[in-house]
């Protein structure tokens, strides 16, 4: 069969080629056409990664009769052994068939399907053909690549034909080595992957530890404000007397090198303080946001044998039942004040190979685990900003995220490291009722919260860059943010907590046509896309993406098998000592170096940036006591970010609103809210394939279950219904309706506030909404709200129906 519109791209087989070709048959005793065609099934195979290979081979093109071969890869294990797996093939389709092609004179046509530009992704739907002819003539043998110009490149075809001649050499070679493990690119081709696009390294200087970047900043500019919260502002000076204060009390406390110290603490200048406090006195700080899950703050606490905690009079009973000092910034204030203000002297000085911190990520054996990071990594990460931005640039960063969440390392320490102000904020989309939001100038976040400013036109005129990081960029996106006349430049990061915060980076030009790429790594960084036999796979095809350099973590806390598995030695760089981690993400190369993040290899899915392990969320429900069996998924939404649903069987028969509420319930002392499904659907049995794994296809869409849907009785009640139903993206809700049960999370909640606020002058917090909420319960309490005047705010406690009026702020 011939293509419509499309290409041809010749090439010979040369002298050389034919007599490796031509031995190998007469030692096999085999046809020509089984090599041949085998070195092409074989490149679709690495290509692809796919282990079952569907093609068919016409053997004259003066009939019409095609043989489909199916070749199953796992069963195949070498060259030699494919080729004779061939050889049978053809030879029972051509006994099969009316004559015999002859040997002398013919066209071999072999075609399969392949993705966009040749750049496949692992699965079984590829609709785009390529089709290799290959003709011999009285002269020589010529193959020729027909592709459909309009979707692959002529540069991908070029480097498709070098790569089979590759094989072809490689194959005739050594046909009894495995057929994975023969080299696929040129040396043209590793020498750019391996040492241009990898052509990292930066200038060789002394390295520093967290506090010395921000020692110097104090003696440069010590009046100059370095964190804003709310109203309040300090200065560079006060905030490093304040953090010398916490250091030389904890230090009377026994804090040594390497300790490691649970902050727990709401977002505050005592925060910032406790965090740099712990650093300079050479110790470690493990994150404890106080509005995570109480167990896994146990957990965290019990893995990581912290000795002390430092926290706020209010959680203190919290610690009661954990052998842990508890350090007040409150209660403990005076004497933390009375421990001294002056410059620290450590007994121990701090070295760069010294933990800063151990950020807490989802694992997949149904606890988090523990990533330990040193200064000279935060180095790294600090030294390329320098580069990459300005000091005008980062003269206001908003510090959003949760220091549960790496990107706050970002927020935090690059800030201070070039010399601006960090701007507190309980999340992203607070930013427009900040007193200070006419100072940010950049917004470090997830993409799904800068959709949400961006639809909420509330991106103040000060912000002049956005980065963006934690999930996938869309292009629709970033061209919304472009139409913000005052940003000037949009930075597509991707990074893991193992390889500190950023690994690699894209500044995103403007054009709808354009791509939106990760970029390349940043100094000292080392990108490596491999296959499953840690051999580099060439520009365009789908690998496994690998990082080295020295941003790269000492490993998972306490986890020396799972850091040996994730962390494995760098065999393309000469020194032995260097490793690389095994990211489980999957991208692939453009032609100019660029990578392109194409997914996950596994079940490891991204929800508002937070990595999140299925099997953590599927432990927790199965821990449930009247929970049998659990599945969870990420479904794609309508709004910017992916929603978990969870599928579970019970041991009792019941199937209500109370169930699904007492389930989340649950889940809130064990997971953080990130983590908890947005679906809760009960199902009789959770369908299985028939190897007994989970069939994740099978699992039915998530349906929004109304116990009863009464319509709106008001007006307010309608105004409310019509504002669920845009933020929730959600067809119908009922008054009864509880925003959890349809669909809402923490970004969506914001949202949902914010459009409450602007449509009724009447303010809820997000946590009030997420615990509890329905429309009818908020429609009572803003009706009397607006009875009191417009001008009020009042923190609608659904559960403890509490009903306190005070002004509206802003």
């Amino acid at each position: 069969m011939m293509l419509t519109k499309d290409r041809r791209q010749s090439f010979p087989y040369s002298c050389k080629l034919m007599e490796q070709l031509n031995s190998f048959i007469r030692r096999e005793h085999i046809d020509v056409q089984a090599p041949m065609l085998a070195a092409w099934i074989s490149l679709l195979h690495r290509y692809t990664g796919l282990e079952r290979i569907h093609v068919s081979m016409e053997a004259d093109e003066s009939h019409d009769t095609a043989f489909p071969l199916f070749i199953d890869f796992a069963e195949i294990p070498t060259f030699r052994d494919l080729t004779k797996t061939i050889h049978a093939g053809l030879r029972q389709q051509l006994d099969n068939a009316e004559h015999q092609a002859p040997l002398s004179g013919f066209t071999l046509r072999a075609e399969s399907s392949l993705g966009s530009a040749l750049m496949p992704l692992r699965g079984p739907h590829y609709e785009k053909l390529v089709v290799l002819e290959i003709v011999r003539s009285e002269a020589a043998w010529t193959g020729s690549v027909l592709y459909l110009e309009d979707h692959f490149e002529p540069d991908a075809i070029s480097r498709m034909i070098g790569h089979l001649i590759r094989l072809y050499t490689g194959y005739l070679e050594r046909p009894e080595v495995p057929i994975d493990r023969i080299p696929l690119l040129t040396e043209q081709e590793y020498t750019q992957m391996l040492v241009e696009w990898n052509g990292t390294e930066a200038e060789p200087g002394e390295q520093l530890c967290i506090p010395q970047w921000f020692e110097a900043q104090v003696k440069k500019t010590p009046d100059a404000v370095a964190i804003v919260d709310g109203r309040e502002r300090v200065s560079y000076a006060d905030l490093d007397r304040l953090a010398n204060q916490v250091a030389h009390y904890l230090l009377q406390k026994g804090l040594r090198p390497e300790t490691l110290v649970g902050v727990h603490l709401k977002r505050s200048i005592d925060m910032a303080a406790a965090i740099l406090g712990i650093l300079k006195a050479g110790g470690a700080y493990v994150p404890l946001d106080p509005a995570y899950a109480s167990e896994r703050h146990a957990y965290i606490l019990n893995d990581t044998k912290a000795p002390i905690v430092v926290t706020q009079e209010a959680f203190a009973p919290s610690f009661a039942e954990h052998e842990i000092e508890v350090v007040c910034m409150d209660r403990d204030r005076d004497a933390v004040q009375k421990a001294g203000s002056h410059a620290l002297q450590p007994a121990a000085p701090i070295r760069v190979d010294h933990l800063a911190y151990v950020i807490y990520t989802s694992g997949s054996t149904g606890n988090p685990k523990g990533v330990a990071v040193e200064h000279r990594n935060v180095h790294a990460l600090m030294q390329w900003a320098k580069e990459t931005y300005t000091c005008d640039e980062m003269a206001g960063v908003l510090f959003a995220t949760s220091i549960n969440f790496d990107l706050s390392v970002f927020e935090m320490f690059v800030t201070w490291g070039m010399g601006g102000k960090v701007i507190l904020a309980e999340n992203a989309l607070q930013l427009p009722h900040l007193p200070a939001a006419d100072e940010v100038t950049l917004i470090n976040t997830v993409p799904s919260a800068i959709s949400a400013l961006t639809a909420m036109q509330a991106i103040p005129a000060s912000v002049r860059i956005v980065n963006l990081a934690g999930e996938p960029l869309k292009r629709t996106l970033v061209e919304q943010i472009y139409e913000i006349a005052t940003v000037k430049r949009v930075i597509n990061l991707y990074g893991p907590s193992e390889d500190t915060t950023y690994s690699t980076y894209s500044v995103v030009r403007r054009g709808p046509d354009l791509p939106v790429y990760i970029g390349r790594p940043i100094p000292d960084t080392q990108a490596y896309v491999l296959d499953s036999h840690l051999q580099p796979v060439p520009v365009g095809v789908t690998g496994e993406l690998y990082l080295g350099g020295a941003g790269l973590a000492r490993g998972y806390l306490n986890q020396e098998r799972l850091t040996k598995e994730k962390f494995i030695p760098n065999r393309f760089r000469n020194d032995s000592q260097e490793r690389l981690y095994r990211t489980g993400d999957l991208v692939r190369y453009a032609a100019d170096g660029n990578l392109e993040y194409l997914g996950r290899s596994d079940h490891q899915v991204k929800i508002r940036g937070f990595r999140v392990e299925l099997g953590e969320i599927e432990a927790a429900l199965t821990g449930h006591p009247d929970v049998q069996e659990a599945v969870v998924v990420a479904k794609p939404s309508d709004a910017a970010d992916s929603r978990l649903a969870a599928y579970y069987t019970t041991k009792i028969d019941t199937e209500n609103s109370r169930f699904r509420r007492a389930l989340r319930m649950y889940l809130r002392k064990k997971l953080p809210e990130y983590m908890i499904p947005s679906f809760m659907i009960r199902l009789d049995r959770i369908p299985l394939l028939p190897n007994g794994k989970i069939d994740r296809r099978s699992l039915p869409e998530p349906q929004i279950v109304h116990e009863s849907n009464p319509a709106p009785r008001n007006e307010i009640e309608a105004k409310l219904a019509a504002i669920w139903r845009d933020v929730l993206h959600v067809e119908s809700v009922g008054i009864e309706d509880h925003f959890l049960d349809v669909g809402g999370q923490s970004i969506l909640a914001t949202q949902t506030l914010v459009r409450i606020r602007a449509e009724f002058q009447i303010h809820l917090t997000q946590r009030e909404v997420l615990e509890a909420g329905t429309i009818a319960e908020q429609a009572q309490v803003i009706a009397e709200a607006l009875k009191k005047g417009k001008n009020q705010t009042l923190p609608i406690g659904i559960m403890s129906q509490k009903r306190v009026a005070r002004p509206l702020r802003g």
